[in-house]
């Protein structure tokens, strides 16, 4: 360990540090600099090894910077010349020299052992995605859902545009914008001037996704999940709940930029996760308590379940009968088909605008595309 003594030359060094790599392009802020220093309290300071990857850590935010990182790591605290002895840092030349031959590891060997280890977790997706796209999530392992994922960021999903009331300038329109024509006038001397026009604004139509998580959809609901997280980033009017025997709204959970940690968050929000199912109950809450505030009045609300109900079907009639009323679409989604197999979806499916399937990864995309 350093001598005490020189823990504000220690300090002093990793200040330096830091200016180096923001010589040589990195955005390394001073914060950026804190946390290293915070990070290294706990370490070993004369082990170069636990210097190289807490700077890493801690100062690279971007792939592309770890060439330019080890780079300047190699040149000032291995190549920099000798410190003069009021300003020395606490490393040795035998350790010096262990480091040298560690930390030479060319970066492109390093890179090719990560894509290793990438190409080991995607398995059968490196190889032929569309199979990928096609095959069940209920037959789907651990990584080759953690695969999907990654194909889900490619879909695009479009709700529908619907016109709004209010007004915008445009070209042509069904009705004259006087004011504007009365303003163009007024700068000609009353002269007459370009007719304006004006037409209704179109907006994107609210989606709502209501995902089934009970235990008869535990091979479906997560997959559902990571499709609402990535359909929750890319439009931004998305609802999303979840209901089990209960009614749990998780548009907030699922805010998170990385899926992992969206995920997790939803995940300890929903109480009932695998356990019964209650449909007719939970779409009247539902309506009783977000439909009166407005959410998904005029919208699409898409209900992604099997249709297995242990409630009351007449509940469920009566709530989908009003929720039809309410939306302008209401679209099913099950993972066992489009046939209302269940009494559930027997009791739905009158109210049920389309019944889609939602087995796969490419059913989803075919129910993207049926929404454009």
């Amino acid at each position: 360990m350093a001598d005490p003594d020189s823990g504000g030359a220690f300090v002093e060094t990793l200040v330096g540090f830091g200016r180096e790599l923001r010589a040589a392009g990195l955005p390394v802020g001073t914060g950026d600099v804190v946390t290293f220093c915070a990070a290294m309290e706990p370490l070993d300071p004369t082990d170069l090894m636990d210097l190289y990857w807490g700077g890493r850590a801690s100062l690279v935010s971007r792939r592309e910077q770890i060439p330019t990182y080890h780079e300047t790591f190699l040149r000032y605290f291995l190549d920099h010349p000798a410190p003069q002895p009021d300003e020395a840092r606490p490393f040795t030349v035998p350790q010096r020299e262990e480091a040298r031959s560690a930390l030479q590891l060319p970066e492109t060997e390093k890179r090719g052992e990560e894509r290793e280890d990438e190409e080991a977790i995607l398995g059968l997706m490196a190889s032929d995605v569309s199979a990928l796209k096609h095959k069940a999530f209920a037959s789907c392992t651990p990584e080759e859902l953690v695969a999907l994922r990654r194909i889900m960021r490619t879909v695009r999903l479009t709700p529908p545009r619907r016109r709004s009331r209010r007004t915008a300038p445009a070209a042509t329109g069904p009705r004259p914008d006087l004011r504007r024509t009365v303003r163009e006038a007024m700068r000609t001397h009353g002269d007459p001037a370009t007719l304006r026009w004006r037409r209704r604004r179109e907006r994107p139509r609210p989606l709502v996704l209501v995902l089934d998580v009970s235990g008869s959809m535990a091979d479906h609901s997560r997959a559902l999940l990571q499709y609402a997280h990535v359909t929750s980033r890319a439009t931004s009017r998305v609802e999303v709940f979840c209901f089990g025997t209960r009614l749990t709204r998780i548009t907030r959970e699922l805010e998170h930029r990385r899926p992992d940690q969206a995920l997790d968050r939803a995940a300890r929000a929903v109480v009932d996760w695998e356990g019964g199912t209650r449909i007719g109950a939970s779409l009247d809450a539902f309506v009783r308590d977000f439909g009166r505030r407005g959410t998904g009045r005029g919208g699409i609300v898409v209900i992604c379940s099997d249709g297995l109900d242990r409630g009351d079907p007449a509940l469920l009639e009566s709530a989908m009968q009003r929720l039809s009323r309410l939306a302008h679409r209401v679209v099913w989604l099950n993972p066992h088909g489009t046939e209302p197999a269940s009494l559930g979806m027997a009791v739905a499916a009158p109210y049920v605008d389309d019944i889609l399937t939602a087995r796969s990864l490419a059913d989803l995309e075919e129910f993207a595309r049926s929404l454009a």
